[in-house]
């Protein structure tokens, strides 16, 4: 089960990110040009109240990179966008064709409340409002070119598309760790490297800063993700606010099942290692970073 102390811990750390981020998305979704319902929808998927760890990690980045007396863009505009496609993945991750849930962050899943139809329509909307936002929110062109490039490789077919992809078995998976990390690098870490990447390039990084953060958040995104099989296979669905277990009934391939659950923790503790190594050049800029993944590792226990 979630471990409440870590949890609040971890609200704690995250919460001025959240509020800031909270604030700017619900900027974003007022657009009156939008059709109601589907504003509503939007709005519906993306305030449900997530803990903002990938927009969190956006900003973290750019306080680990930036230094003293050296300007850098204003990383909030790539952490809204961020949060637009993580939001996204999850409406249409929970659709009857794909994983078929009926339960997101406690409450109704999009499809659930809207309807199928319109749980579509809002997984694309939020997606392409997300490169809006990047296309527009940065005063040099450069910035916001590597933005969208960073942003839709994370998400796109050889990113996060490919992860569902392979997740779904719709193409061809090696067994053995092989195959979970090339599902997982994907689904999970492809977001979580491009948020990184996204608040290191807001606070103008050296290529070898990028390289560092991309190694620490490929780390940090499978460990997250192992920990997350975890807490599906021992937790429940008012301490994880998503139905448990699904994963098993289903067939998923999940470091719990077939690794168990004491393998899988220590595999945690191993990639949590391996972030704080990949987090060293930046010194103590780097310590929330650091905090956060230590947190992070500890959910379950």
């Amino acid at each position: 089960m979630v471990n409440v102390s870590i949890a609040y811990r971890i609200g704690d750390l995250l919460k001025p990110y959240a509020e800031a981020v909270n604030a700017a998305l619900a900027s974003a979704l007022c657009d009156e040009a939008v059709p109601a319902t589907l504003a509503e929808a939007m709005r519906y998927a993306c305030l449900n109240g997530g803990k903002r760890l990938r927009p969190a990690l956006v900003m973290l980045a750019t306080e680990a990179v930036a230094e003293k007396d050296r300007r850098f863009a204003d990383p909030l505009g790539a952490a809204v966008a961020v949060e637009m496609v993580h939001c996204y993945s999850l409406v249409h991750d929970d659709l009857p064709s794909m994983d078929d849930d009926t339960l997101r962050r406690g409450r109704e899943t999009c499809h659930v409340k809207f309807g199928e139809a319109m749980a579509i329509l809002t997984g694309d909307a939020l997606l392409t409002r997300a490169f809006e936002i990047l296309s527009d929110g940065f005063a040099e062109a450069g910035i916001a070119l590597k933005l969208i490039r960073t942003l839709s490789a994370a998400a796109g077919p050889t990113g996060m598309v490919a992860g569902q992809v392979a997740d779904m078995e719709l193409c061809e998976v090696p067994s053995g760790d092989t195959g979970r990390r090339y599902i997982h690098l994907r689904k999970t870490a492809a977001l979580l490297r491009g948020a990184v990447r996204m608040g290191g390039i807001c606070a103008g990084a050296s290529e070898a800063q990028l390289d560092a953060l991309g190694e620490f958040g490929e780390k940090i995104g499978l460990a997250f993700q192992a920990a997350d099989d975890l807490l599906d296979a021992v937790g429940s669905a008012g301490t994880i606010g998503k139905t448990p277990g699904k994963d098993a009934q289903t067939g998923k391939r999940t470091y719990a099942g077939e690794l168990g659950i004491e393998q899988t923790r220590r595999l945690v503790t191993d990639l949590t290692n391996q972030a704080g190594i990949a987090l060293e050049p930046f010194g103590p800029r780097a310590k929330k970073l650091q905090e956060l993944t230590d947190l992070l590792a500890q959910r379950d226990r």
